[in-house]
């Protein structure tokens, strides 16, 4: 689960309370594992400029330069000086480095701002997870200060500036090389919007009590592989394709067969017992040629028995002339079974919001972020894409699968990030092989939701175990493909 900021801050107290520990021993453990970071990465023996607000993320950073100091780093620090007395922490760790170093100096105005070189370790402590408010005059002229020096700067829990469960869009914040958060990925370090800000995420178990996360409810979840696996179905030696459901896929045109061949193959590959694809008749060479396990329906005949079909999936190349809109029209009016919208379809729908009505409950839409945009309007941000998503998924009562890095897949109110997958699958095709393994699970009578959340994880895990033999720039659809086996072993653990 994702944790709002109140929440993060109710776990530490949680803990505080239940372990028990006294809040600055807390401060100290988490200081120790940034510290702990810090030497593997040989990092110490470098020079490092601490900067500290006067909450605990700066008590945080004080902490750290005093473990610094005492493995003899050379280490100055600069606490952001407005008049007001820090918490109890803070002065606590400030008393304590007093003792060992003269070098702090307090910022109360940019006449104080250091010199940095690039060759520096900057520790950003700024601000924590309890920022509310952008950034403003002095805190925004360290931070553009900091970020103008080119030193490798390290984050301690969220870029200072970036805030944990709204939009940053706009803001001034830290630009991190590390971002060093604390127990559990936060819902600001899953958004594409805040990327270039918070670098490689590293989180450090800092002990907090597991329990706490039994009391509480949240809107966004991680998609976990014990959640997956807990999906997967058993296959019977005496099962046969009869009962992997038969599904079909409404895909292709001139000019766009590949994108029909990368669905149906990953369909198969899924698991599905039937596959039959319905594409113009004069491209059944190139299926039959290139898949021989698929059955072609040309779509120049009509289909005249639907529920004959397990599952739907309809839009890889499909097109958005008129006869795919009447193909479509004729789906969505007569099939009344699971389906998954994507690519073209859901262009198509984009322009006859007047269908919207045919399009049964449990669907699963896939759309990437201007394909979303098409459909239900422009957002402003990433976090407002996620919000009308989920907004969307309890009126329609729809499945939304916005695709990106951590895909989100939103469904009666609640939300799901995937954190599998790499930029390899930044690559025509990639979205294509989404639906025909969701198409596939689908046909195997996994409930929708389900289907959507196995086949977002298994796609990115499969790119990511067929990096074993590609690289990112290497790795194309069928590669992912060809890896669908290896991530169905890798989730059952065997």
């Amino acid at each position: 689960m994702l944790l709002s900021a109140q929440q993060i801050q109710d776990w530490d107290a949680y803990t505080i309370a239940h372990e028990p520990i006294a809040s600055i021993d807390l401060m100290e453990r988490a200081a120790a594992k940034c510290v702990q970071w810090l030497s593997a990465q040989f990092y110490s023996q470098q020079s490092f400029h601490i900067f500290c607000g006067k909450g605990n993320n700066g008590g945080d950073g004080l902490a750290i330069a005093r473990l610094l100091l005492e493995k003899g780093s050379d280490v100055t620090v600069y606490v952001l000086e407005f008049g007001a007395k820090g918490t109890e922490d803070f002065q606590l760790n400030l008393q304590r480095l007093h003792t060992l170093t003269p070098n702090i100096h307090f910022i109360q105005s940019a006449e104080f701002f250091p010199s940095v070189s690039r060759e520096d370790i900057v520790i950003d402590a700024l601000f924590g997870s309890g920022l509310n408010r952008p950034l403003q005059e002095l805190s925004a002229a360290l931070v553009n200060h900091i970020n103008l020096s080119e030193a490798t700067v390290i984050a301690i829990d969220v870029p200072s500036g970036m805030f944990i469960d709204k939009s940053s869009l706009g803001n001034t914040i830290i630009k991190a090389r590390d971002t060093l958060t604390f127990q559990s990925l936060k819902f600001c370090l899953l958004l594409a919007e805040n990327a270039p800000f918070f670098g490689y995420v590293h989180v450090l178990d800092i002990g907090l009590l597991p329990a706490f996360l039994e009391e509480v409810q949240t809107q966004y979840s991680l998609l976990l592989q014990q959640t997956i696996t807990g999906f997967l179905k058993e296959r019977f030696a005496f099962s046969h394709k009869g009962h992997h459901g038969h599904a079909l896929l409404i895909a292709g045109n001139y000019g766009k067969m590949g994108a029909a061949l990368l669905a149906a193959k990953a369909a198969v590959r899924t698991g599905t017992g039937l596959l039959t694809m319905y594409i113009p008749g004069d491209m059944a060479t190139v299926m039959h040629t290139s898949l021989p396990e698929a059955m072609v329906l040309p779509r120049e005949r009509s289909i005249s028995v639907w529920d004959a079909y397990a599952c739907v999936g309809a839009g890889p190349g499909l097109g958005t002339d008129e006869a795919s809109e009447q193909t479509l029209y004729k789906l969505l009016y007569y099939y009344h079974q699971p389906i998954v919208l994507d690519a073209d379809a859901l262009n198509i729908l984009s322009q006859h919001p007047e269908w919207w009505h045919l399009v049964p409950k449990n669907a699963v839409l896939t759309p990437h972020p201007k394909e979303f945009e098409r459909m239900f309007g422009p957002c402003a941000n990433e976090v407002e894409r996620i919000e009308k998503a989920i907004a969307v998924s309890k009126e329609q009562e729809w499945i939304i699968v916005l695709k990106g890095h951590h895909s989100f897949i939103a469904c009666d109110g609640k939300g799901y990030f995937n954190i599998t997958g790499n930029a390899g699958l930044a690559k025509g095709g990639s979205g294509d092989v989404l639906t025909g393994m969701i198409t596939g699970l689908l046909a195997q009578k996994h409930p929708p939701l389900e289907a959507a959340l196995l086949g977002v994880y298994l796609h990115g895990l499969a790119a990511d175990l067929a990096l074993e033999n590609q690289s990112m720039e290497s790795l194309i659809p069928s590669d992912v493909t060809e890896a669908i086996g290896k991530a169905y072993v890798f989730v059952r653990g065997n």
